[in-house]
């Protein structure tokens, strides 16, 4: 596993990605929306957002997310956007989710389903960051934004990946414990 620090700026900020997936149904290759914000010197620089359809029609977390298959019938799957995703991760010293175990299979899922080559990627736990380094329970997404003042839009792939970033951020560079990771 390669040592965190090749990417360190002098303010002590890493160069990472955050990540988030909304998906469709139980399966891990169901995503139907994903964001991607690059972090750069302490600073949002990039995002991307879209989404996806996925291989299914069935659509079981509607009540959570609010997409629809009639959302998504006409967007692109993932191996189409495969591409943009791969550009933002490159170079990154880790990727960020908030419980990063299901963002990691889903990317992982999505991969396969689509035969695109996936990088080795280090994967951060904002949870896990939370609960070690600010000692925040409960640590669902909402519970962490609400302790730092993050405004959020619970579910909303754009709104969840942003929220990641910050927490990420307020670490201020420093601070990122080795059982964070994945």
């Amino acid at each position: 596993m390669r040592q965190i620090s090749k990417n360190r700026n002098s303010l002590g900020f890493y160069k990472f990605a955050a990540i988030d997936f909304e998906t469709a149904d139980y399966g891990a290759d169901s995503a139907c929306a994903v964001s991607v914000l690059l972090s750069e010197k302490g600073k949002i620089t990039r995002k991307f957002c879209a989404l996806i359809r996925p291989p299914r029609r069935d659509f079981v977390f509607s009540y959570l997310h609010g997409i629809t298959w009639e959302d998504v019938a006409d967007q692109p799957v993932f191996g189409e956007i495969w591409p943009r995703i791969r550009q933002l991760l490159e170079g990154v010293e880790f990727v960020a989710a908030h419980n990063a175990s299901f963002d990691r299979r889903v990317l992982q899922a999505c991969c396969g389903v689509d035969g695109v080559f996936l990088p080795e990627l280090r994967f951060l736990c904002t949870m896990k960051l939370a609960r070690r380094v600010w000692r925040i329970y409960p640590t669902k997404l909402s519970d962490v934004c609400r302790y730092f003042r993050i405004p959020l839009k619970h579910h909303d792939a754009a709104s969840d990946a942003l929220a990641c970033a910050k927490i990420v951020l307020k670490t201020g560079g420093n601070g990122l414990p080795g059982d964070a990771f994945l």
